[in-house]
Formats: C-alpha cells, sequence, structure tokens
C-alpha cells in the first residue's frame, strides 16, 4: 500500500468522472419531479415500488461501504483510505436521509389521524 505519494492521474481521473457525471442528463425515478414532454400523460409510479427502490439503493451503497473497509482493513492495496471514507460518508447521508423521510412520514400520519371526521 502507497502512503505519502499523491497519485495525480487517480485526481485526474475523479475530476474527469466528476465532470462527465454532470453533463449526463438526470436520471430518476420516472414521473417523480421530472419534466413531463407536451401531450404524453405522467407515468404512473407505485409508491410501494418507489420506496422499496429507495431502501435497497441505501441498503446497496451500506454494503458497499462495508466491503469498502473491510478490503482496506485487511491491506487490499486497490483501496484507498479516501475511497472508504467517501463511501461510507455516502452511506451515512443516504440513512440520515432515509430516517428523515420515515419521520416525515409518521409524522404525516399522525395528522392525519387526528383529524376530525
Amino acid at each position: 500500500m502507497k502512503t505519502g505519494i499523491i497519485d495525480t492521474s487517480r485526481i485526474e481521473a475523479m475530476i474527469s468522472q466528476l465532470r462527465a457525471a454532470a453533463t449526463r442528463p438526470e436520471q430518476g425515478v420516472k414521473g417523480m419531479g421530472g419534466a413531463v414532454p407536451d401531450g404524453e400523460p405522467a407515468a404512473r409510479v407505485d409508491f410501494a415500488s418507489a420506496l422499496k427502490a429507495s431502501l435497497d439503493q441505501v441498503n446497496g451503497a451500506q454494503r458497499k461501504a462495508e466491503d469498502f473497509s473491510k478490503r482496506f482493513v485487511l491491506g487490499d492495496d486497490s483501496v484507498n483510505l479516501s475511497d472508504v471514507m467517501i463511501n461510507s460518508q455516502k452511506a451515512s447521508i443516504a440513512f440520515q436521509a432515509t430516517v428523515q423521510v420515515r419521520n416525515k412520514l409518521v409524522s404525516a400520519y399522525h395528522d392525519i389521524m387526528n383529524m376530525q371526521v
């Protein structure tokens, strides 16, 4: 494992990946927050499947972060500490966002249940 050496080729590769991602059109769940062309009806999205897809994505980020950290601890030279930390932070942010969405859903549920009929 290399230590104390700044590999400029990896930095340049990361910058080019970020630029490519910035120029790529945004991809998301159809019918949610995206512009719908004129004349076309909005695609129907099942809430349960959208929620499951989001939870699967968060789970995948957590598994990837755990895999990177295990590989780093075991001494795999192909895994840098920066990769481990970035994936760990991505997983943490995704989980925190999921918890916030859950809290909002629970709050909305309580508001609906307390409404007078």
